[in-house]
């Protein structure tokens, strides 16, 4: 099926490896211009060549840093159709055991980074009567994950942020989702599990990847607020 990126502008963060990486490569199989973005030179620019792609190095845990990846990607590019936000997540806690002044450094790296991103493309977008935004968040958004209250508490704030961006720029044909991951076959997993995989059904990077391009495309133009889990089941609430 041709998703209609061909010539498509897009930023997308975090990708020197992982779901971002996986994101902007089924992007730019699908004809899009990609420009990445990581905080390791080295990285980013080996994760851009694979792909034939753009990058800037920025460190997301500031949040001026977003609205800076995103001017230099519309620079690089002539502009920004698409923009995909990602980054580091916050340490990990429980919400009795974390103190109080843990969370704004929490704030800046998953909620501000996102909103500054998000701020900075949406005006050309709107010019151009088109665009789309796709967020990586987290399932702990519709089933907080334990001893992950910080990422829990900011990125169900992006998610409240997300949906109301979304009726804002509807009618100016400019789409807001988010994707919920679930357990996806990447180096952090690995690495978090001793170099293997967790006993629990693990997908693919490259299927979450297609799932963001899909979000993306001419076909998704009226999906929006929504937030997709792509989890293999993994989370069973009704709603």
């Amino acid at each position: 099926m041709d998703l209609g990126l061909a010539g498509r502008r897009a930023a997308v963060a975090a990708a020197s490896g992982g779901l971002g990486f996986a994101s902007a490569a089924a992007l730019a199989a699908e004809g899009a211009r990609v420009t990445i973005c990581g905080s390791d030179e080295g990285r980013a620019m080996d994760a851009a060549e694979r792909i034939g792609a753009a990058f800037v190095v920025a460190d997301l845990t500031r949040p001026e840093e977003g609205t800076r990846f995103v001017e230099e990607a519309a620079r690089l590019m002539g502009g920004v159709d698409i923009l995909v936000t990602n980054g580091p997540g916050p340490a990990p806690g429980t919400a009795l055991d974390t103190p109080a002044d843990a969370y704004p450094a929490a704030l800046e790296r998953s909620l501000l980074a996102v909103v500054h991103m998000c701020l900075a493309a949406v005006p050309g977008m709107r010019a151009a009567g088109w665009g789309r935004i796709v967020a990586i968040t987290s399932l702990g958004v519709r089933q907080p994950y334990p001893n992950l209250v910080l990422s829990n508490t900011a990125r169900a704030g992006v998610t409240g942020f997300l949906r109301t961006l979304a009726t804002e720029t509807a009618a100016d044909g400019v789409t807001v989702n988010s994707v919920l991951p679930g357990f996806h076959d990447t180096a952090r997993l690995r690495s978090m599990n001793d170099g293997g995989l967790p006993d629990v059904p693990v997908g693919s990077a490259d299927d979450f990847g297609a799932v963001v391009a899909f979000l993306c495309s001419r076909q998704a133009g009226f999906l929006t607020g929504t937030a997709v889990p792509v989890d293999g089941g993994a989370n069973r609430a009704l709603l």
